[in-house]
């Protein structure tokens, strides 16, 4: 089943729970009370849950999308340090720099062919991923210089091949949900809550009331899933992509990932 779809299922579902549960309460009442008789200090409290729960929800809305852009950079990170490398090559003898080169491709191809789809089915990077770029480290690292414009480019590229390597390590730590378990209790029991406050006001079967109130419970289950959906960087709808690899190694013709 499609996301899209099943918010669309959540928002409804929502709506129809506030609006059955008010009608059969006002059919088995019988009578509807003014809502003018509603107690201040429960209109107060309501007020004071809103409140509180408006500001956990933005709180957590901005947690997550701050760490979905943090992956995004990560991922641009370590494909631009990936391009540096390459084109840093161009100082060594012919066979070291296509053999770097090839490594680098190879390591690219790997992450935007597999180790993208392997990161969204298991939460992590993979080791063959690991292997590919202590290859390229190994490439640079074990071979001396021989020459002096080759030890000046020497550092300069193992500097990118380590940043390489520190937004894979990121990469991976991002990889998966991100969310703890009891901030999603602290979200759900307060979306339960904050919509049961609503038949603490004594709302009428009024088609307005009605619809305020429908519209009121699919606006926090749609804020629900944005948070779910944000909350694994690279496994979601709206996910962090390869693009950054395709877009510098366009001479690999890969297709990316979304």
């Amino acid at each position: 089943m499609s996301e899209w779809v099943a918010l669309a299922i959540a928002m409804a579902a929502a709506c129809a729970v506030v609006v059955v549960v008010v009608l059969l309460r006002h059919r088995r009442v019988g009578t509807v009370k003014n809502a003018d008789e509603t107690p201040d200090v429960i209109e107060y409290i309501t007020m004071m849950i809103g409140v509180v729960y408006a500001i956990v929800l933005g709180l957590a809305i901005a947690g997550v999308w701050e760490a979905r852009g943090a992956a995004q950079d990560d991922v641009l990170r370590e494909a631009q340090s990936l391009q540096e490398v390459s084109e840093r090559a161009v100082v060594y003898p012919v066979d070291v720099r296509d053999k770097v080169r090839a490594d680098v491709d190879a390591y690219v191809s790997y992450v935007v062919d597999t180790e993208w789809t392997y990161m969204r089915e298991h939460g992590e990077i993979s080791d063959k991923g690991t292997q590919l770029l202590d290859q390229v480290r190994a490439d640079v690292a074990t071979r001396a210089p021989a020459s002096e414009l080759e030890a000046q480019n020497y550092q300069s590229v193992m500097d990118r091949i380590g940043q390489a390597d520190d937004a894979r390590s990121a990469r991976g730590q991002n990889a998966g949900p991100t969310m703890p378990g009891v901030v999603w209790f602290g979200l759900i029991s307060g979306a339960v809550v904050t919509i049961g406050m609503l038949f603490a006001l004594q709302i009428r079967r009024t088609p307005r009331e009605l619809i305020l109130a429908g519209c009121f419970s699919a606006l926090i289950a749609f804020l629900l899933f944005m948070i779910w959906d944000f909350d694994d960087p690279f496994g979601r709808s709206v996910s962090v992509t390869t693009q950054p690899f395709t877009d510098l190694f366009p001479q690999l013709g890969l297709d990316g990932k979304d």
